[in-house]
């Protein structure tokens, strides 16, 4: 079943009604909320939206890209995934102001377009080096978060045994104590922010693990092992588990759940990015530490909707079909012309509203958390609605 389409369109509603007008950054304006949450169940299937479609290959990178602990555009655009392009080019700008030599093809000035910044990008190894830098985004702090130690009451240094790798020692802390409050991934970096070329918006997670239960290792095994016998179960706790180690050996004995904290939440363009995101990132985790996926969580912050996406979330939300236009769509499935029944509506699947959701689809990941590559992350079974065009504000 999918209910993630409902909760999240259900959030545009709630900003419609309910949004106060704010200014931002980007001077763009939008309508705001705040204080919001969404969950999803990741046994109804992989949370990627279908009311309408999602760039997944374009998220999928990104969370390589962060899992790299990468923070250079270049492997973004060389992988077409444009998502920072516009931050990177408004930050180049930035630190170049306008050019008055004439302009060649190869300055480092900010007088050439952002379609030409990218080309460079892609082209010019030492420009891509030097100005598709992004700073101490959420890669670095992941993978190789500064540590300072105080060497005495008066100086802090570096610490020689080097950087933090937060997500090595999170696969670390769920093998050895996955009971532990302590499994958390942190970005907001409050001595760096200042040199990000944007703050993290989603600025930390954390997970949770418990205990399968007998019948919920059951369920699993019959839902991922083959030509298994389980005539011989018998619900009785420690037998139970017993019992179920015989069918295989490497049958998961927990459940993890996820929940991310995010300050600023684009909720047309970004959210359903970091929804998918995050749950990916479960996938990876869980199977990396032989644990089932059991709910993703996000709370969220300031959530708005920028000013010029407002016709694309109404459009997004749909509208109830009228009895002609269903009428009309049923005839079309009809194979021959005769009376036509209240129970043929259920029967052929009629749909009640403009972006009426598709089940949700599935995906398989390769390798873990450390896969490489995006042919890694499979997707099967997705069916949307057609993709809904609005533009980025940087």
């Amino acid at each position: 079943m999918n209910n993630l389409d409902k909760k999240y369109t259900d959030l545009l509603q709630d900003i419609l009604d309910n949004g106060v007008e704010k200014k931002d950054r980007t001077l763009t304006g939008t309508i705001s909320v705040f204080g919001r949450q969404i969950r999803h169940k990741m046994s109804e299937g992989f949370p990627l939206l279908t009311t309408k479609k999602m760039a997944f290959k374009t998220m999928v990178t990104e969370l390589l890209w962060f899992l790299r602990g990468d923070t250079n555009i270049k492997y973004l655009v060389d992988n077409g995934c444009g998502v920072w392009n516009g931050d990177a080019y408004k930050a180049f700008q930035a630190r170049n102001g306008k050019c008055y030599c004439g302009h060649t093809s190869t300055c480092d000035c900010g007088d050439i377009s952002q379609s030409e910044f990218i080309e460079r990008i892609k082209t010019d190894n030492e420009f891509a080096k030097k100005w598709g830098e992004l700073g101490p985004i959420y890669g670095k702090q992941w993978r190789e978060w500064t540590n300072l130690k105080q060497v005495d009451e008066w100086e802090w240094k570096y610490d020689l045994n080097g950087p933090i790798d937060q997500i090595a020692n999170l696969i670390n802390d769920l093998k050895t104590n996955p009971d532990s409050r302590r499994l958390m991934v942190n970005a907001w970096n409050v001595g760096e922010l200042d040199q990000m070329v944007l703050p993290p918006c989603h600025y930390g997670f954390q997970v949770y693990t418990r205990e399968l239960s007998a019948q919920e290792r059951l369920e699993w095994a019959k839902s991922n092992l083959q030509n298994i016998d389980v005539n011989g179960f018998v619900n009785n706790d420690e037998y139970s588990h017993r019992w179920i180690e015989t069918l295989h050996d490497n049958i998961p004995t927990r459940a993890i759940s996820l929940m991310w904290n995010q300050r600023s939440v684009d909720t047309f363009l970004g959210l359903p990015f970091n929804i998918a995101s995050y749950g990916l990132l479960l996938m990876m985790i869980a199977d990396e530490v032989n644990m089932v996926p059991d709910e993703l969580i996000g709370n969220l912050g300031d959530v708005h909707l920028y000013s010029n996406h407002i016709e694309q979330a109404k459009e997004q939300i749909g509208r109830e079909l009228s009895e002609d236009e269903r009428y009309n769509l049923l005839t079309k499935q009809m194979t021959k012309l005769r009376a036509i029944k209240d129970e043929d509506y259920i029967k052929y699947n009629i749909p009640t509203r403009t972006r009426e959701p598709y089940p949700l689809p599935t995906v398989h990941v390769r390798d873990g958390i450390f896969c490489s590559s995006v042919n890694d992350v499979i997707l099967e079974n997705y069916q949307s609605h057609p993709t809904i065009k609005a533009p980025l504000s940087n």
